[in-house]
């Protein structure tokens, strides 16, 4: 697969400086101030775990997060897990697309055909929910089964959502959800984590060498500048990364990503 080209273009003139100018936020921060100045955000959909919605992304418990994020230039990011048939009350079954999911030709429920199409699910319930919201806001038309303009989307991958122990059925699972993203119209898929994090869920893989990192936990933007010059926990380039500024997560622009 081609390298997804990502295009940054609002906010490349905030990559200079301390003055952090791209944020993100998502349901901790319903009912409480967002960051001000901000020239462009990324707004988390769920409610920190796949299948919930994020309560303030639209109207609803608090003032709208996508209307700050930039309505149709925001970008998502979205939750990811893999909790197995025993801990989900969503796993699939009888489920016969994309994959054959126990099923009375294919049977059996934990299995790398089923962990696809529970990543598939959980980012076609993302996607829906972000459908709702640009329709709630009058920015998509009722009925719509799409969003405005393509947006990019990260795919959250951390050790506080539920995982299988088994982390080939943990790298099915996001394959599920990066199919499912390129099967609607959007503008670039890339991964939120750490190296620690991706390799406990993924066991380090390189299958999502293509797609970007946002590479979380830096302590500062100048600390923040130095890993934009390393290597991705994908194994691609690092796009972003998120630091702490005025009790917010700032995100820095890495050089190189105007698209």
């Amino acid at each position: 697969m081609a390298e997804v080209s990502i295009s940054w273009q609002h906010g490349l003139s905030c990559n200079t400086g301390a003055t952090p100018c791209w944020f993100d936020i998502s349901y901790p921060q319903c009912g409480s101030p967002f960051p001000a100045d901000a020239e462009f955000g990324i707004v988390g959909v769920n409610k920190g775990i796949v299948f919930s919605a994020n309560p303030c992304l639209s109207t609803g418990d608090g003032p709208p997060e996508l209307a700050w994020a930039g309505g149709v230039r925001a970008q998502f990011y979205a939750n990811t897990g893999n909790p197995g048939p025993d801990l989900s009350a969503r796993w699939p079954s009888n489920q016969t697309s994309p994959r054959q999911c126990d099923t009375s030709a294919i049977p059996g429920s934990d299995t790398a055909d089923c962990a696809y199409d529970y990543g598939w699910n959980a980012a076609a319930d993302s996607y829906r929910t972000a459908v709702s919201a640009y329709v709630s806001l009058g920015l998509a038309a009722a009925g719509a089964t799409s969003t405005p303009s393509p947006n990019v989307w990260w795919l959250d991958v951390e050790i506080i959502n539920s995982w299988h122990d088994d982390t080939t059925l943990n790298v099915a699972a996001l394959h599920g959800e990066v199919a499912y993203l390129e099967s609607v119209s959007t503008a670039g898929i890339g991964f939120y984590s750490t190296q620690y994090q991706w390799n406990q869920i993924t066991g380090g893989t390189s299958d999502f060498s293509a797609h970007p990192s946002w590479v979380a936990g830096a302590d500062s933007a100048e600390q923040a500048v130095g890993i934009c010059g390393t290597k991705g926990f994908t194994g691609g380039r690092v796009a972003l990364v998120q630091y702490l500024a005025g009790g917010f997560d700032a995100d820095f622009l890495c050089q190189g990503n105007s698209g």
